[in-house]
This record gives C-alpha cells, sequence and structure tokens, in this order.
C-alpha cells in the first residue's frame, strides 16, 4: 500500500531529504496519485518534476508538461479545469478529475530526472496496484517508454510482445487497453516530437474507446 512516508529506494530518499531541505516549501516526499481510485482512466507518466509534482504534491501541476496534460482533459471532460495551477500558483483547488486517475511509474523526484532500473522495479508494486483497482474494460495512457514498460513489468507482460509507438494501441490479456503517447514534456512539445493536435488525439481515441465499452464517467 502507497505511502508518503516510503523510503524503499534510498538513492530517492536520500536525495529528497536533500531537496526539501533547500525548498522547505515544496512537498518533497512520494507523490499520491490524484483522481478517484478504479477510475476507467489511468494515465500513468514517469516521475514527478522538480519544480512540478515535487513542489505541489499533485501529479503534473507546476510545470509545463501538465498544462498540456490537464488542458487536454478538460476538453474532453476528464478534468473540471484546464489549469493546473491556481492563482497563488498552488495545486488548484478548484480542478477535480471524473473517470479519471494520473499516477506516476516512479512516486519520487529522481536526480536529473531519470530513475535507475531498479528504482522502476521497486515502485512498480504501486503501478500494480493501481492497475489492480481497474475495472474490465478501462484504458491505461502511458507517457514515454518507461510508463508503458512499468505498466507490462506490473501485469508481468513481455515487453517485446507490445512495441511502443506514439498513438499505439495495445489490447492487454486482463482485458485492459494500453494506449501509448509521447510524454508530454517541454523538451517534446518544443522539438516538436509531440504536437498539441498530437496529444489530444490519444486522449480522443480513449474517451471514444471508454464510450464505446459502454462505460459512464465516474
Amino acid at each position: 500500500m502507497f505511502s508518503t512516508s516510503c523510503r524503499l529506494c534510498p538513492r530517492l530518499a536520500g536525495f529528497l531529504d536533500q531537496v526539501r531541505a533547500e525548498h522547505p516549501g515544496y512537498h518533497a516526499l512520494p507523490v499520491s496519485s490524484f483522481g478517484q481510485a478504479g477510475s476507467r482512466f489511468l494515465i500513468v507518466g514517469l516521475a514527478p518534476g522538480m519544480h512540478g509534482a515535487n513542489r505541489t504534491g499533485r501529479p503534473f501541476s507546476g510545470d509545463f508538461a501538465g498544462n498540456l496534460l490537464y488542458g487536454s482533459l478538460h476538453k474532453y471532460g476528464f478534468s473540471s479545469k484546464a489549469e493546473p495551477l491556481d492563482s497563488t500558483g498552488n495545486a488548484n483547488p478548484a480542478l477535480h478529475l471524473s473517470g479519471c486517475r494520473i499516477t506516476n511509474a516512479v512516486r519520487c523526484l529522481p536526480p536529473q530526472n531519470k530513475p535507475e532500473p531498479d528504482e522502476i522495479r521497486t515502485c512498480n508494486g504501486y503501478v500494480a496496484e493501481e492497475l489492480a483497482m481497474l475495472p474490465q474494460g478501462s484504458a491505461v495512457m502511458a507517457l514515454g517508454t518507461i510508463a508503458h514498460q512499468s505498466v507490462l513489468m506490473a501485469l508481468q507482460l513481455r515487453k517485446s510482445e507490445f512495441a511502443f509507438g506514439h498513438g499505439a494501441r495495445h489490447a492487454l490479456p486482463n482485458g485492459l487497453t494500453l494506449f501509448d503517447s509521447y510524454h508530454c514534456s517541454r523538451y517534446n512539445t518544443q522539438t516538436k516530437r509531440l504536437t498539441t493536435v498530437m496529444f489530444e488525439a490519444v486522449i480522443g481515441d480513449i474517451a471514444k474507446h471508454i464510450v464505446g465499452a459502454g462505460h459512464a464517467r465516474d
């Protein structure tokens, strides 16, 4: 069971201690998932960003990636607001998710935003817990290769049988459907590897999938 007091990864726990000392106002702890557990749409990101979720305590809130993510979720009715932050720069208390939940492959801020393989494996149990709560026919959106592989690892599936690719859609043997997208990072959008249109198209496909499976929004 996930807890913000988790210290299973010594390198990450020590790094968070250092960040907390340098930035006393930051969350600087493992970051909880956001949204109702068991929602039919689960988004899996990489890890908290230094001045994003690591600061605010809410996934994808405070950095550029969150602007594109929440804006796109709002467009398709999964988020009550497009703006992840309020006027004070904190996580927007008026933002609520509907039929959607957001988590990360790694719950702690990693140095240089690069978790090590053993840290991804250690945190994978939390991903497995999230997936186990999903109803049949649910959609999982992986933001980037590490998130994609983390989902497969949690379900004990072979990576070679489900190749990552932006816009790819994978029917998983447990009744879930995995949708892939490039991560909505500033780097990917500035280099045009990922555009707003490309990103919104994946979420639009997921919205259609959920409706087509006969699921109402939570």
